[in-house]
């Protein structure tokens, strides 16, 4: 077995160490990402399809959800309302929630939209045009999709095909991207500003070919708080499924906490080499112990994290499979609420 506290630091934690030893604080520049600009989005793709239980939320769930979302505590605005306050580092309401849904299956359109409206909770549909275009009776129509947007629902874009975008080569991706355009200004007359990466994933030559085409804010599927640190070309989203959806969960996630962080090591979600990667990351000085800090991967468990200054690396014993890999860190903060910042890394 290996002990994973017996590994040597990598180089930089060394000269880290070295700046820590001549200065004893290390100042990062602080901001109100830790409280004041911050916001929680969720996600769900299906509504009462409970053949789908990965990507479904039954609909005694849901309306449990929205009963708690609808509570004096919370405030739901539009995600893009919400993405642009914090862009400005303006201040919003603590636990400031934004509602996204991906793909635009028919039981938004059915069940979700009734629900939402009726409590009047806005949200936001990414749409993949290629099966509304096929007229798949899983789907909503683009009339439906019209009928939504006239009512207030911001409609965001998520590729034609739904294609895994890192594993795609760039002329495919690039035509995705025109011919997802193309068809949403001919049916809803523009073309969106808001993105989501279809199943999450990304990398930093798929994030620029989707700022090219026109996109001003895109989301992921990987947990954490958006803040103003937060890279608003890839912005995280607590998924929830039947398995993942209880409403003690909802709560944990709705009174959330921003993790602030930036320097990320490695830059590129996509992993190639080396293999697992020396994953690190530099925490804003608004927050002050780290000292309770987890990290967990999806497919290794709690991480050992070396820590030095704001400082942290984590320490992989196996190589990332094939495919994705989730890694969560979390941190006790003020009112039994947590501290939280997820990561999504693809391999080919």
């Amino acid at each position: 077995m290996i002990n994973i506290q017996s590994l040597k630091p990598i180089k930089y934690l060394n000269v880290l160490l070295l700046a820590t030893m001549v200065l004893t604080t290390l100042i990062i520049p602080s901001s109100k990402a830790d409280a004041k600009s911050a916001a929680t989005i969720i996600m769900y793709h299906r509504f009462g399809e409970t053949n789908y239980p990965s990507t479904n939320i039954t609909l005694k769930q849901l309306d449990k959800h929205i009963l708690e979302l609808s509570k004096k505590n919370y405030t739901v605005l539009p995600v893009k309302n919400i993405i642009t306050a914090i862009q400005r580092n303006e201040d919003l309401p603590d636990r400031t929630i934004g509602i996204t849904i991906d793909d635009g299956y028919l039981s938004v359109y059915s069940q979700a939209w009734p629900r939402f409206k009726k409590a009047n909770l806005p949200f936001t549909v990414f749409i993949a045009t290629d099966p509304i275009d096929h007229g798949s009776s899983k789907y909503m129509s683009w009339d439906q999709i019209r009928t939504l947007e006239r009512d207030g629902v911001e409609i965001g874009a998520h590729t034609s095909s739904h294609n895994h975008m890192p594993m795609s080569k760039s002329t495919h991706n690039k035509s995705e991207l025109i011919n997802s355009n193309s068809r949403m200004l001919k049916e809803i007359g523009h073309i969106p500003i808001l993105f989501a990466y279809p199943f999450g994933e990304a990398s930093t030559a798929v994030q620029k070919q989707v700022i090219e085409a026109g996109y001003k804010m895109a989301f992921g599927q990987h947990s954490g708080v958006v803040n103003s640190l937060t890279d608003f070309n890839y912005i995280p989203r607590f998924s929830l499924n039947e398995n993942y959806g209880n409403i003690k969960r909802l709560k944990l996630i709705l009174n959330a906490l921003p993790l602030p962080i930036k320097d990320i090591t490695p830059a590129d979600p996509m992993i190639k080499t080396p293999n697992p990667p020396d994953f690190g990351f530099t925490v804003s000085s608004s927050i002050k112990s780290l000292k309770k800090l987890s990290c967990f991967s999806s497919n290794q468990g709690r991480l050992y994290a070396e820590k030095i200054g704001p400082r942290v690396e984590l320490r992989m014993i196996k190589p990332f499979p094939k495919g994705r890999t989730r890694i969560n860190c979390t941190l006790p903060g003020p009112q039994n609420r947590w501290r939280w910042h997820g990561h999504l890394f693809v391999v080919p």
